[in-house]
């Protein structure tokens, strides 16, 4: 079996966006299948990592188009880094920031790759013509991809498989944005047209699942995972001496958790051993609100560390004596499990959450027996308990890694169930 897999995210590109299919890819021919990928030939990707490079097997095919993207032109009026995620919506812009970002909203749709679409719609019937596949694959975000497929099944009656990374209108900074009712009105109906069209769709959660299985034809979860650690092997981690809670990835002014910076000011100024001995660490950007509010905390010890390559990411998840996670406060909240939830079980550290208890998140982390996740409206007194609790067994016996079995979310094994997925798509 051979599919073609479009996704604007590939290495160098960093990021969690690319690890889905990376992944997938690695471990595809292991099950029989033949992934070609297709992706762009000149990204201006907000984050590079080359060591991800190492997990592309030798011999796959890659097709690249060359993108035209808008941001490069937009960025001429702004001053600093304007390849941000669009999860960093600065809270307060400024009017030049408004205007960029009402274009960005209302003229580019669904995203800024939409330029994208006609170049790899036409290469890719060139390619297709010659050679055959069983079935494509799209990715996003960027949903411009889902746009290719749907041109490519309309064109050539090709079975399709759209893959929402995270759901279109549901994803975490669609609400943050200047859209007018005729551009909220287009989102909607180019989704709902994807759903309809697509053979088949997968989310990476089951409330995106409930909330989308009317409109699609087949529709099933494959959540994200963890890979190999490579030479880290447990008899050569070596836990940090100081009690560190870790927050791996971007923070955000829409994941910042205000109260838990609260909690742990409260704990410091009462514990002049906890305060010594505690160490709030960032791997990743952080927004400015998040920055000022932590400056005015009695957090003693902050420590930020700027992007890492992906490996040493998962060595500070291992060395770390608790790992903090948060899920963007907004309305679909309950479907997002950050990418990072996986690794972070593959860490064995205990897990400090901040989502919606009765979420996707806070599903995985209980079943799991991972730690504990409290609601953003978060019981202070429970929470601090829960950090005390975690702090007395660091300073008597140590804090030891957990032992649930969590080896079916191990990429390969997601693979395996992808391969059954495709399979049951290709012969409808």
């Amino acid at each position: 079996m051979k599919v073609l897999i479009v996704t604007y995210y590939w290495p160098p590109a960093g990021g969690p966006g690319v690890q889905r299919w990376l992944k997938f890819v690695k471990y595809l021919r292991d099950f029989g299948v033949e992934p070609v990928v297709f992706t762009a030939d000149n990204p201006a990707y907000p984050i590079v990592d080359e060591s991800l490079k190492k997990d592309i097997p030798e011999g796959i095919e890659v097709i690249k188009c060359p993108i035209f993207e808008p941001n490069g032109i937009l960025s001429k009026f702004k001053k600093g880094n304007t390849q941000k995620s669009m999860g960093f919506l600065n809270p307060n812009p400024s009017f030049i920031e408004k205007v960029m970002l009402y274009i960005r909203a209302n003229y580019f749709i669904p995203d800024a790759r939409m330029f994208w679409i006609k170049p790899s719609v036409r290469k890719l019937k060139s390619y297709l013509k010659n050679n055959k596949v069983d079935a494509i694959i799209t990715t996003g975000p960027p949903y411009s991809v889902h746009l290719i497929g749907l041109r490519l099944k309309k064109a050539l009656g090709l079975k399709w498989i759209a893959d929402f990374r995270d759901p279109w209108t549901s994803v975490d900074y669609f609400h943050l944005l200047p859209l007018t009712k005729k551009s909220l009105k287009r989102h909607y109906e180019l989704e709902e047209k994807v759903l309809r069209t697509a053979d088949s769709v997968l989310m990476v959660s089951n409330h995106a699942k409930k909330k989308y299985e009317a409109s699609a034809k087949f529709i099933d979860v494959i959540t994200n995972g963890f890979d190999e650690d490579g030479n880290l092997k447990d008899e050569n981690v070596v836990l940090d001496k100081k009690f560190t809670l870790t927050h791996i990835g971007m923070m955000n002014s829409e994941r910042n958790p205000k109260r838990l910076w609260e909690v742990l000011s409260e704990i410091s100024e009462e514990n002049v051993d906890f305060r010594n001995d505690f160490v709030l660490r960032f791997i990743g950007k952080i927004d400015d609100t998040v920055s000022k509010d932590l400056e005015n905390s009695s957090i003693k010890n902050i420590e930020k560390v700027s992007y890492v390559p992906h490996p040493r990411a998962k060595q500070y998840q291992r060395e770390s004596q608790v790992l903090l996670i948060v899920v963007n406060d907004y309305p679909s909240s309950k479907e997002m499990i950050p990418g990072k939830t996986f690794e972070y079980l593959q860490a064995r550290r205990p897990i400090l959450g901040i989502a919606p208890i009765d979420g996707d998140l806070a599903g995985i982390v209980n079943e799991t027996n991972s730690g504990e996740v409290f609601g953003y409206d978060l019981e202070k007194e429970r929470l601090k308990e829960y950090i005390l609790e975690l702090y007395q067994v660091y300073k008597t016996s140590g804090i030891n890694n957990l032992t649930e079995d969590v080896s079916r979310f191990h990429r390969k094994e997601l693979t395996k169930k992808l391969v059954t997925f495709i399979n049951k798509t290709s012969k409808t």
